[in-house]
């Protein structure tokens, strides 16, 4: 069992974490960091979406972003994490959040003047700042209370074992967006729902799953597969999650409940 990390880790303990994830770090200090990240999930959790900033760091580099675009990231990459260094651990886990979103944000996809899948499930990446929805108390072995215009969050915990942590709410040019964070042992997963019309589908290959057509993809070391349901674009994203997991996440209708 894992333990908690102290309240307020040292920057310089911070710092090598951070220069862990993107390969700066001294190999004579890997293993004692290694080590102390292992010690704790909420220090792996924190690794985890520094590498996901990383990797997404990489990605716009290597899709031809403009040169300025490329700039202006790794310095908000830089800057906000100096910072929140000084705060603490707590700081730096909102400023990789806040980088990451904001790589995934400018990558290029979708059709113009529409925002992309891809941008979609980057906005899972800046975490929880709410509490989950409770369960509906209509229907509470199949709902969560928060509904997202004509779409209802699923409740997950009674028939597949996910519990809902978590959830946040953001605008994608213009449209409202609603992400929902369900955890198991497997890992954690988020849900978002993006305001109709639906965005454009992404290329490739079509599984079926319950009257479902799932398309996925991989971003930034996480499986995303996206569907729609009444008009709007659903985007389950996880990073350690099979995709198998995620289809029959996507694909779980409950038994007389439409849509």
């Amino acid at each position: 069992m894992t333990s908690r990390p102290a309240p307020h880790p040292s920057p310089a303990r911070l710092a090598e974490l951070s220069a862990l994830a993107d390969g700066s770090l001294d190999p004579a200090r890997r293993p004692a960091v290694e080590a102390w990240i292992a010690s704790s999930e909420e220090l792996v959790e924190l690794y985890e979406r520094e590498r996901a900033a990383v990797r997404l760091l990489h990605q716009a580099a290597s899709e031809h972003a403009p040169a300025r675009l490329r700039m202006r990231i790794q310095a908000q990459r830089a800057g906000p994490t100096r910072r929140a260094l000084v705060a603490g651990y707590g700081g730096l886990a909102g400023a990789i959040a806040a980088v990451a979103a904001a790589v995934v944000l400018a990558l290029p996809g979708g059709a113009p003047g529409s925002p992309s899948v891809s941008q979609a499930a980057g906005l899972a990446l800046r975490g929880a700042s709410a509490p989950a929805p409770p369960p509906d108390l209509t229907d509470p072995r199949a709902k969560l209370a928060d509904r997202f215009q004509e779409v209802y969050f699923p409740n997950w915990s009674a028939t597949l074992g996910w519990r809902a942590v978590g959830m946040r709410t953001d605008r994608l040019d213009g449209r409202p967006t609603t992400t929902v964070y369900y955890h198991r042992r497997e890992g954690l997963v988020a849900y978002t729902i993006v305001g109709s019309p639906a965005l454009p589908s992404p290329s490739g290959p079509v599984t079926k799953v319950n009257g479902y057509e799932l398309r996925a993809f991989r971003l930034a070391g996480r499986t995303v597969v996206t569907w729609r349901r009444a008009g709007h674009t659903c985007v389950l994203s996880a990073a350690h999650v099979p995709l198998r997991v995620l289809q029959r996440l996507a694909g779980w209708r409950a038994a007389g409940i439409s849509d």
